[in-house]
């Protein structure tokens, strides 16, 4: 008798699950919602220092994030958070929130979605990662990238609703 999805266990190693380039970022998927009912996608995402996101809210998503290393600004609906490493952030469904990374090296977090659809469309805007790093040259062209949100975005019920947080002076 073949398992049913509700029964699959996921498991991945260190390395071992697909890799996405996107945002400047590197994006390692750990579960996705095809792998866990549509219940919770997960990712092990890496991103440079000025990586700065729109105000954008999930209509059909929570966020939760858990910083591994690094030093993040948030903004959640009129409220704005200093994260640090070992900080823990989770989005209702419908706030509007940014963050930027700050600091003089990348950030790395835990990224976790219920339900676990939004991750599809990492996949979708950007590349499949070349290696397990930070992308360079052999990434994809800003305007490339910012073209594919604006014709994905929508269909995950992602909408921008402001600019990103200001670097700091």
């Amino acid at each position: 008798m073949a398992a049913q999805l509700e029964d699959q266990v996921v498991v991945r190693n260190s390395g071992a699950g697909p890799a996405t380039w996107v945002m400047g970022g590197l994006f390692e998927r750990l579960a996705a919602g095809d792998e866990t009912d549509g219940v919770l996608g997960v990712s092990v995402v890496t991103q440079p220092p000025g990586t700065a996101t729109p105000l954008h809210v999930h209509t059909h998503e929570a966020e939760a994030f858990y910083l591994l290393e690094g030093d993040l600004t948030y903004r959640a609906g009129e409220q704005t958070h200093r994260l640090t490493t070992g900080s823990f952030i989770y989005l209702p469904r419908g706030v509007p929130h940014a963050f930027r990374v700050t600091g003089d090296g990348p950030v790395r977090f835990l990224g976790l979605v219920v339900p676990g659809g939004l991750m599809r469309l990492y996949d979708e805007v950007g590349i499949p990662a070349r290696e397990r790093r930070l992308p360079g040259a052999d990434g994809q062209s800003l305007a490339d990238e910012v073209q594919r949100w604006n014709e994905v975005a929508p269909r995950f019920g992602l909408r921008v609703v402001g600019p990103p947080i200001p670097a700091e002076s």
